[in-house]
């Protein structure tokens, strides 16, 4: 008899772990709440022109990764020049950081400061780096970190950078400090470049989301399926009279499957499933962050080059701005005017989340202008999205929560959590595909893949990277 899965949510590890099923024989179903597959990942029309939710590149140096997403896009991608800013003290500096761009953006007496305090932080470190200013002051000083890392941060996360774990750090800045960059800067090292350095990486011609609309149609080729529209109330375990693990939908009505992959967030999935009530309080203590995203029409066809740029600066409530001028000619379908994407993080009880959408343009209108990337009366229109729960919150602590949650869940047949919000791991892209795949091969081959192990700083055996003829192997 053929195996059946159903798999929750359409995003990057949902849809790469059903097609992967779908390509083994296995009866696949996908149930995603939206109405558009992508989750994170999903592109939008917009003003005649094609967008993503904020900035989503693509780099990977996983051959596995790669080859799926080679395979999927068929030649349609683009290779982009990345260029990245920080926005502080009404001044831009190149990010990753880049010492001399640095120093000279901050001015004689600022740099001197920012050197010594570097030099102190290296004779003597931080006692505690469990904690993201720990563990950041540790390589960069404390005035860099203060300067270039901490008024972000805690717009990212809502809470002090005291109170961040330094997995955040581990996982997004890995090893990289400055004196790496300096190294970087001036030639040295042994010729392989940190992670976070990449200066290009590829994206498909009509926004992110084309991958996962390309994937979908593959899906249904194989006789998967996918339902749109389709929340999932709850998954309910094998056992009370049941042989394996069901699906419940809004209606009340349920269906059996003999696995169920789910990537629906993992808090949400606990507490729905009849766990004991030791371990829905772990999971009630994880939160998530939301996004609210701010699109602005502006009427000009070159504002500035950078694909994003993070605002550090106090003053202004946005944390990151999106320029998608400068991706893929593809997106912009022709249209001369520039969309801009602002972005706003909160927490369901702060008041913005609730805020009304013309005195949010108002405020991402003024924002901008405040910036000097574009002026006031250069906007034409704008368009608000809010995305809820985009970011699991690696609060202190927030591990002695998880493990008790991923031990149950280990412990329970014919369910696997994966993905950002699945498995509450701040995943790029890559990251949700190679879970995805994994989840795939142990349900169809039996393999063992431990997923709650995998984590963003994972290492490969074989490295490799995309180019604009393919995929290359070795550094």
């Amino acid at each position: 008899m053929t195996k059946t899965v159903a798999v929750i949510g359409a995003g990057p590890a949902g849809l790469t772990a059903a097609y992967q099923l779908a390509k083994a024989g296995v009866a696949v179903e996908v149930f995603e709440a939206g109405d558009a597959v992508g989750g994170m990942a999903r592109s939008i029309p917009l003003w005649g022109q094609i967008v993503d939710l904020g900035p989503h590149r693509f780099f990977s140096s996983d051959p596995r990764v790669n080859r799926l997403w080679l395979e999927v896009l068929a030649g349609d991608y683009d290779m982009i020049s990345r260029l990245t800013r920080i926005y502080y003290d009404h001044t831009f500096f190149h990010y990753p950081l880049k010492p001399l761009n640095a120093l000279a953006g901050l001015g004689p007496v600022e740099a001197a400061a920012c050197v010594a305090s570097y030099l102190s932080a290296r004779i003597s470190p931080p006692a505690d780096t469990s904690g993201f200013d720990g563990w950041v002051t540790s390589r960069f000083g404390r005035r860099l970190f203060e300067i270039f890392f901490k008024s972000y941060s805690e717009k990212l996360w809502g809470i002090g950078c005291d109170q961040l774990d330094a997995d955040f750090a581990t996982q997004r800045i890995k090893k990289f400090s400055l004196s790496e960059a300096i190294r970087s800067a001036f030639g040295g090292g042994k010729g392989g470049r940190h992670k976070t350095l990449v200066d290009e990486f590829a994206y498909p011609r009509l926004g992110a989301g084309m991958l996962y609309e390309r994937m979908a149609e593959r899906l249904a080729a194989l006789g998967g399926k996918l339902h749109l529209s389709a929340p999932v109330e709850a998954v309910l375990p094998q056992g009370e009279g049941h042989e394996r693990p069901r699906l419940r939908f809004a209606d009340g009505t349920e269906r059996s499957f003999d696995h169920v992959i789910s990537t629906m967030p993992l808090t949400l999935l606990v507490q729905r499933m009849g766990a004991p009530d030791e371990v829905v309080a772990h999971a009630r203590a994880l939160r998530f962050r939301n996004t609210i995203l701010v699109y602005l029409r502006v009427a000009a066809a070159a504002l500035f080059p950078d694909q994003w740029i993070y605002i550090h600066a106090k003053e202004l409530k946005t944390g990151r701005v999106t320029n998608f001028s400068n991706w893929s000619a593809g997106i912009r379908q022709g249209e001369a005017d520039t969309i801009l994407c602002l972005e706003y993080w909160c927490y369901d009880e702060d008041p913005i989340w609730r805020e009304d959408d013309a005195k949010l343009i108002a405020l991402a209108t003024r924002e901008i202008a405040a910036t000097g990337l574009a002026a006031a009366s250069q906007v034409t229109a704008g368009h608000v999205l809010r995305v809820p729960k985009c970011y699991p919150v690696y609060a202190r602590g927030y591990k002695a929560h998880l493990k008790p949650v991923e031990a149950y869940l280990s412990g329970v047949p014919g369910i696997t959590a994966i993905g950002r919000y699945g498995a509450f791991k701040y995943n790029n892209q890559d990251h949700s595909i190679l879970m995805g795949l994994l989840a795939a091969e142990n349900v169809a081959s039996g393999t063992r893949h431990d997923l709650w192990s995998l984590n963003t700083d994972y290492e490969y055996q074989e490295a490799s990277r995309i180019t604009a003829t393919g995929l290359q192997l070795g550094p």
